[in-house]
């Protein structure tokens, strides 16, 4: 099989495409550089894609003794993962660039150039099972439930799984990851992981977007619509955020209140005690299946709602070009742009980008 090993420059992608050449594959390295900011540089374990990185993804590749290449998907990820970071935001959603990368990104726009070039495969180093099942291959969690990486590959469809390989899926821990790196020479086996939003390496998502959408005052309001304080841009805030919201009246009840609401188009900001968070259902119209879709309309299933939050037991209702989720219990503090990603055990059914919530808690009236 002729595999794309898509190397980021960690130790993940490193020992995956490793795993793919003793597999006994014809693998080619590709390291994705997504800024055109020559001088973009790696601070700790915040960002990815950087000089560094791609540095370190060539001498992988070297070590392993396979052909490395950089393609420029910058302007692609520009238009497909940056603007749409921005415009979610605009629109008082939390968006997931993560989930974004992946879909438009490696397994799209990388799939679709390897294919063309005559590829089989597409290798990157996700934690998560593939499983060739009665009805086509199917996405399950990896074993180790720590480092399970299925929700933010819960945008997959049966298509792109089907030329997709995950060696690490079955590695029972990174640390083992990390040794068999230290084994094969591979200087990047004690690199830290990335974390945080990869194009804002400062950590800073506040500053970074009030440079990009400008920031204008306006009004907290609490649930019965009475101003209780000031904001200095609500895009600055996210549902369920306690931190930052210098409120000039304190709570009846004395208690801290949380960002319950975002209302972009008229620069409010409600918040509200921590029950209001609870919300008893979610939908959402942007969804699709990773493999097979669900043989009814109705059915139950477990539902993820955060790259490392508990699955949670709910119901789901397809419909009226809609996925609708009831929980078992409430969830808590869900956000419009979030995804939610439904599994049947450990299998991921699909995902939907979360549009609506209903709170567990009305508001008084």
């Amino acid at each position: 099989m002729r595999v794309l090993a898509a190397m980021s420059g960690g130790v993940d992608s490193a020992v995956a495409a490793a795993r793919a050449v003793d597999a006994g594959h014809e693998v080619v390295g590709v390291h994705l550089a997504l800024s055109r900011a020559g001088g973009t540089l790696r601070a700790g374990s915040r960002g990815c894609c950087t000089v560094e990185d791609a540095l370190d993804a060539r001498r992988a590749a070297d070590r392993l003794g396979i052909p490395f290449y950089v393609w420029d998907f910058s302007e692609r990820f520009r238009d497909d993962v940056v603007a749409d970071f921005i415009s979610e935001y605009q629109a008082g959603r939390t968006p997931n660039p993560c989930m974004r990368c992946n879909e438009k990104i490696k397994f799209a726009a990388l799939l679709e150039r390897a294919l063309e070039l005559g590829f089989d495969a597409v290798c990157t180093g996700h934690y998560a099972t593939l499983v060739d099942g009665e009805h086509g291959r199917e996405l399950h969690r990896a074993s180790d439930a720590a480092k399970d990486q299925s929700y933010v590959l819960g945008v997959l469809t049966a298509e792109q799984l089907a030329h997709t390989y995950f060696p690490l899926g079955s590695t029972p821990s990174k640390a083992l990851v990390r040794a068999e790196a230290e084994e094969r020479g591979l200087t990047v086996a004690q690199k830290p992981d990335s974390h945080d939003i990869c194009f804002i390496p400062d950590g800073d998502t506040r500053g970074w977007l009030a440079e990009r959408v400008g920031a204008e005052k306006g009004e907290i309001l609490d649930r019965n619509g009475e101003v209780i304080g000031t904001h200095e841009g609500a895009h600055a805030f996210t549902v369920g955020q306690r931190r930052g919201l210098q409120l000039g009246v304190p709570a009846s009840d004395g208690k801290p209140r949380f960002v319950l609401e975002v209302r972009p188009v008229s620069n409010t900001v409600v918040v509200g005690p921590k029950e209001a968070l609870a919300t008893a259902e979610i939908s959402g119209e942007r969804f699709t299946w990773a493999g097979r879709a669900p043989e009814t309309d109705a059915f139950d299933c477990h539902v993820q709602i955060r790259a490392h939050a508990d699955p949670v037991p709910a119901h789901a209702v397809i419909g009226d070009g809609a996925v609708t989720v009831t929980p078992q219990e409430p969830f808590e503090g869900v956000a419009p742009g979030q995804t939610a990603v439904l599994y049947d055990g450990t299998r991921v059914l699909g995902q939907f980008t979360i549009d609506r919530t209903v709170s567990a808690v009305p508001a008084p009236v």
